[in-house]
């Protein structure tokens, strides 16, 4: 069965955290075959309003919508969407093939040996997929919780917290190359990063959080 076209929309949203007004005021409809890049300065709220993308938080003001519904009435939504957050999310008591299994079971993907096999290659972790994930480096692990957007089955929403730290330039190539694969499926992502990501190849459509400061 196919799904209807993903877009993702952020209506006057604002956000406060700690108590402290964080941004305000922020629009984006981003359709599908589209990517959107998130900038702005630390502490400007990128990764608060990946949260809210995400479905994890809900904003002091505004709406965020999928499909035209909002996300708690948007039954679809959550089978729809990955969200890689900064921090890796990875137990170090697994080892690397079970971890990335493990986190494609959290997100209700039925990943199994062949699928994780392929996810593992597409990063260059293959070899890796018996490590434990306590001895990999931090560029690894990164590129173990980068795997799990190669687990996907089908296109949809993809939320990024700063995917390329800590990748080496043979790594940065295979996530541009999913994000590729997954943007000519109809896919769309948001993206953070305060790295250059060659936003025009892709298309991109900036959002820059650095213009939607919160003055309180």
């Amino acid at each position: 069965m196919a799904f209807p076209a993903p877009a993702l929309e952020l209506v006057h949203l604002a956000c406060r955290r700690g108590g402290r007004a964080l941004f305000h005021g922020v629009n984006l409809a981003l359709p599908a075959g589209r990517m959107a890049w998130l900038r702005g300065g630390n502490g400007r709220g990128k990764s608060s309003l990946l949260r809210l993308a995400a479905g994890l938080a809900r904003p002091d003001a505004g709406r965020v919508l999928w499909q035209g519904a909002p996300l708690h009435a948007n039954a679809s939504f959550h089978a729809q969407r990955a969200y890689v957050a900064h921090a890796h999310a990875l137990n170090d008591d697994l080892r690397a093939a079970e971890a990335l299994r493990f986190l494609a079971r959290v997100s209700g993907r039925d990943a199994g040996d062949a699928s994780v096999s392929n996810a593992l290659a597409r990063m260059d972790l293959l070899a890796l997929r018996d490590a434990p994930v306590r001895r990999l480096s931090q560029g690894q692990r990164r590129r173990l919780a980068l795997a799990r957007l190669a687990l996907e089955p089908r296109a949809g929403l993809w939320l990024l917290d700063e995917p390329f730290d800590a990748l080496d330039a043979r790594a940065a190539d295979a996530l541009r190359a999913l994000l590729h694969e997954h943007l000519r499926a109809d896919g769309c992502a948001l993206i953070a990063s305060h790295q250059p990501i060659a936003a025009a190849a892709f298309g991109a459509i900036e959002l820059d959080l650095d213009a939607h400061a919160a003055l309180a």
